[in-house]
């Protein structure tokens, strides 16, 4: 027996996961019927499923830290509604354009603040627990780094997308027209993982100590 498996008492309660799941399943069942564009969907929420299909497949062998599996689940739903509606479509973000004579449906840089956002407590969670790097400066730093990499490979893929297809191109990149569209994407992700390590760190601190307390124990 590994001993991450000895850490189950470090999993959620049982009321919490089934929560979890419900939730997951009932926003991606509602994203799924009648999306605005069915390849739109599945390229938007294929990191979602696989987040779910990752998570279930290290249950005992590398829980996480409840923190971490909240910050998922928001960003899992926030990746479903954006492959319902498109990002550039989201009939909330038109709303708030329109109020705000803004230029353009931003709900394309509330998922890329996310995508920095939940990302960098899970790579924290494993650069700790994985013993790559102690807690301090090196630790931010690092975290901070893989956060632009992963905004910038979601880029590259997009990129790649749009030489594939230029029908797809347009509902997956949802740049509206904005030249400087992926440099903002990158920078706000960027933002979403300082915000996170700022927000996040202490309660994080807290519940990790319960896997160092399992594993002493």
């Amino acid at each position: 027996m590994s001993s991450l498996r000895a850490e189950g008492d470090v999993h959620p309660p049982m009321p919490a996961i089934v929560a979890w799941l419900a939730i997951f399943a009932a926003v991606a069942i509602w994203s799924y019927i009648a999306p605005k564009d069915r390849l739109t969907w599945w390229l938007e929420s294929i990191p979602s499923l696989a987040a779910l299909a990752i998570m279930a497949a290290t249950w005992n062998s590398f829980p996480l830290t409840r923190l971490a599996y909240a910050l998922v689940l928001i960003h899992c739903i926030v990746l479903f509604v954006g492959g319902h509606y498109t990002y550039a479509e989201v009939p909330l973000f038109d709303w708030i354009r329109d109020a705000l004579g803004q230029m353009r449906n931003n709900y394309d840089k509330v998922g890329h603040f996310v995508q920095g956002f939940a990302p960098a407590v899970i790579i924290r969670e494993i650069l700790i627990r994985k013993r790559v790097l102690a807690r301090g400066a090196w630790l931010n730093f690092i975290v901070v780094c893989i956060v632009l990499a992963i905004s910038a490979t979601y880029e590259l893929i997009e990129w790649f997308v749009a030489l594939q297809s230029a029908e797809a191109s347009s509902a997956f990149l949802g740049t509206q027209g904005d030249e400087w569209d992926t440099q903002s994407d990158m920078f706000t992700a960027l933002i979403g993982g300082i915000v996170s390590l700022v927000v996040w760190t202490r309660l994080h601190d807290r519940q990790l100590a319960a896997f160092d307390g399992a594993r002493a124990a």
